[in-house]
Order: C-alpha cells, then structure tokens, then sequence
C-alpha cells in the first residue's frame, strides 16, 4: 500500500506564492509518475501537473503554465508543486496522486492514477 500525505496549504493573497508538499511511503517512490490534481468547490477535480519518475518530463494544464512547477526529490520521497503569481481562480482543494504502473511516463488523467493523499487546501484572497 501507498500512502501519500499533503502540507503546506493555507491563505494567500492573490499575486503571492505557496509550495505544497507530498510525502510517500509504502513503496518504491522514484520508480513512478506523480501528479497533483485539485477541485473547487461545486467543480469537477481537474489536472494540474504531472512528472515522471526521473524528473526529466513535466506536463502542467494551460492555465498554470509559467506559473505552477512541480519538482521532485526521490532521495526524500516527495515531490512539490511550486505555486507562485497565485490567482484568485487557484483556490481549491489540491491533491496529490502517484500512478501504480510504472510503464506510465507522466499522466495528466486522473483514471491513471491508483493513490491519492487526503488534500490540501488553499485559498487565495483577492
């Protein structure tokens, strides 16, 4: 079994920066993709970004392009996802999902995935 814990939500202002954290355990970490998802409230979970096991491939939705990066460090067993010019839209529920198939580059559905941590939230202020 996997387990996938999130930190690092809170309030901001908008234009501000935040850096969620997800820490693995259970299993072999630097042999899979990771992702973060979030959602809204009243909104279906949409796709942030995704990484390959290596780090060398990144994949992030339009609207966090230049934005979002999501960096991992397999010596810790966890991966980021670096938030900065944070917009009022950003505020949701984020949540972080690794995928159990190692034939799996990066994904960016989340039928992909096969864990998924508890959620973090935040919440940008205008």
């Amino acid at each position: 079994q996997v387990q996938l814990v999130e930190s690092g939500g809170g309030l901001v202002q908008a234009g501000g920066s935040l850096r969620l954290s997800c820490a693995a355990s259970g299993r072999t970490f630097s042999s899979y993709a990771m992702g973060w998802f979030r959602q809204a409230p009243g909104k279906e979970r949409e796709f942030v970004a995704t990484i390959s096991w290596s780090g060398v491939n990144t994949y992030y939705v339009d609207s966090v392009k230049g934005r979002f990066t999501i960096p991992r460090d397999n010596a810790k067993n966890t991966v980021y996802l670096q938030m900065n010019s944070l917009k009022t839209e950003d505020t949701a529920a984020y949540y972080c999902a690794a995928v159990g198939d190692a034939v799996i580059t990066i994904a960016s559905m989340a039928r992909r995935y096969d864990y998924w941590g508890q959620g973090t939230q935040v919440t940008v202020s205008s």
